[in-house]
C-alpha cells in the first residue's frame, strides 16, 4: 500500500509541478501539423509569377515566326547552305516536275504580290532610298495584305514618309494615320520611327547590309531580314519564307511537318540549289494566294494534284442539292 501511495503521489506531484506541460505537448503538435499547408501555401504563390511569364503576349514577328534569340550561343544566326554541309539530304521525289507545274501555272504573274509586292517598293526612287523603302515595306507586310501594304507605302510616298529624316521628324499620330489599316499599324509606326532614328545615327541614313544587324532591328524577323537582303543587297543568304511558303511546302512534303518559317526554311535550304532560293518566295507566294490557298485549296484547278500527297485533303467540298438529300433521307 505504501508503495502505490509513494506511486500515486509522485504522478500527481509532477502533474502539479508542471501544470503545462501537457498544453505544451498540443501547442508543440499543432504546430507541427500546420507546417505543410503553409509551406504548400508558399510554394503555390512562388509559382505563379513563373506560370504568368510564360503566357506573356508574342512579338509582332513571333505569330508567324519564331525570333531567334542572338544571346543564346545554340541559335546562331548563320545561313544554312546545302552546299557546304556534311551530310547529303535527299530531295523529295518528283519536285522538279512539281516546280515546273506551279511555274506553268503561275506564268500569268496574276497574284497580288506580282504587282504590290514588298520587292516592288520604291522602284522609282534612288538605290539608297528604295533600299530604305524595301525595309519599311518589309516591316508592313507582317501579318498583311500585299494590297494593304502597297496602299500603305503609297500614302507614304505622297506624304513624302518615306525617308528615314523625314519619318524621324514626323508625329508618330501622323504615321499611324498614314499606315492604317496593316495589321498592328501603332506598333509598327513606333518601330518605323526607331528604325529611322537608327538609320540616321549608325548608317547615315541608310539600311544595314548583314543578316545580324538587320534582325537587331525592332519588329524584323527572319523572313523580312531574308528578303530585305535579297532585294535590297542582291546578297542570297537564306530563303525568305512566309506562312505561305511554310504551308505549300508541308502540302507538297518537301519538309518533314515543319511546325515554323524558319524550321522551314532551314529544311528546304538543305536540299533546295542556291539558283532557286530567292525565286521560290514570289513563286509559292503567288501559287498561294491564288490555288492553294490557306483555306479550302482549289486542288481541282491545279495541274500537279496527282504528285501532292495532301490534294484534295482540305479542297472545297462538293456542293449537293437540298432536294437530293431530302429524296435519300425519306
Amino acid at each position: 500500500m505504501h508503495t502505490r501511495a509513494t506511486s500515486v503521489k509522485v504522478e500527481m506531484t509532477s502533474s502539479e509541478h508542471n501544470p503545462k506541460s501537457e498544453s505544451d505537448i498540443r501547442v508543440f503538435v499543432r504546430r507541427k501539423r500546420s507546417r505543410k499547408p503553409q509551406d504548400m501555401t508558399e510554394n503555390i504563390v512562388k509559382v505563379e509569377p513563373q506560370d504568368h511569364k510564360l503566357n506573356s503576349l508574342p512579338d509582332i514577328e513571333e505569330f508567324a515566326y519564331k525570333k531567334p534569340n542572338i544571346n543564346l550561343p545554340q541559335r546562331k544566326l548563320k545561313p544554312i547552305f546545302n552546299n557546304n554541309s556534311k551530310t547529303e539530304v535527299k530531295p523529295p521525289s518528283n519536285w522538279v516536275k512539281v516546280l515546273e507545274g506551279i511555274r506553268e501555272m503561275r506564268s500569268l504573274e496574276d497574284a497580288p504580290v506580282d504587282s504590290m509586292g514588298c520587292e516592288k517598293a520604291g522602284n522609282s526612287l534612288p538605290p539608297k532610298e528604295r533600299r530604305f523603302a524595301v525595309l519599311i515595306s518589309s516591316l508592313l507586310s507582317s501579318q498583311t495584305k500585299d494590297n494593304v501594304t502597297h496602299g500603305a507605302i503609297q500614302r507614304l510616298l505622297d506624304n513624302n514618309l518615306l525617308k528615314p529624316e523625314m519619318i524621324d521628324n514626323a508625329d508618330e499620330s501622323t504615321i499611324k494615320d498614314l499606315i492604317y489599316p496593316v495589321g498592328f499599324y501603332t506598333r509598327k509606326a513606333a518601330n518605323m520611327k526607331k528604325i529611322a532614328k537608327i538609320s540616321l545615327l549608325n548608317y547615315d541614313g541608310d539600311i544595314p547590309d548583314t543578316l545580324e544587324a538587320l534582325l537587331s532591328l525592332p519588329g524584323i524577323g527572319p523572313k523580312m531580314a531574308h528578303l530585305v537582303m535579297n532585294i535590297a543587297w542582291n546578297n542570297v543568304q537564306g530563303i525568305c519564307v512566309d506562312t505561305h511558303v511554310h504551308r505549300i511546302c508541308n502540302r507538297l512534303g518537301w519538309v518533314s511537318q515543319t511546325k515554323t518559317p524558319e524550321e522551314t526554311r532551314e529544311a528546304l535550304q538543305m536540299w533546295l540549289p542556291k539558283e532557286e532560293w530567292v525565286p521560290i518566295n514570289p513563286l509559292l507566294v503567288g501559287f498561294g494566294q491564288t490555288i492553294c490557298t490557306p483555306l479550302r485549296p482549289s486542288c481541282s484547278l491545279c495541274s500537279v494534284n496527282g504528285l501532292c500527297p495532301s490534294a484534295f485533303r482540305e479542297a472545297t467540298p462538293k456542293k449537293t442539292s437540298r432536294t437530293k438529300t431530302k429524296r435519300s433521307e425519306s
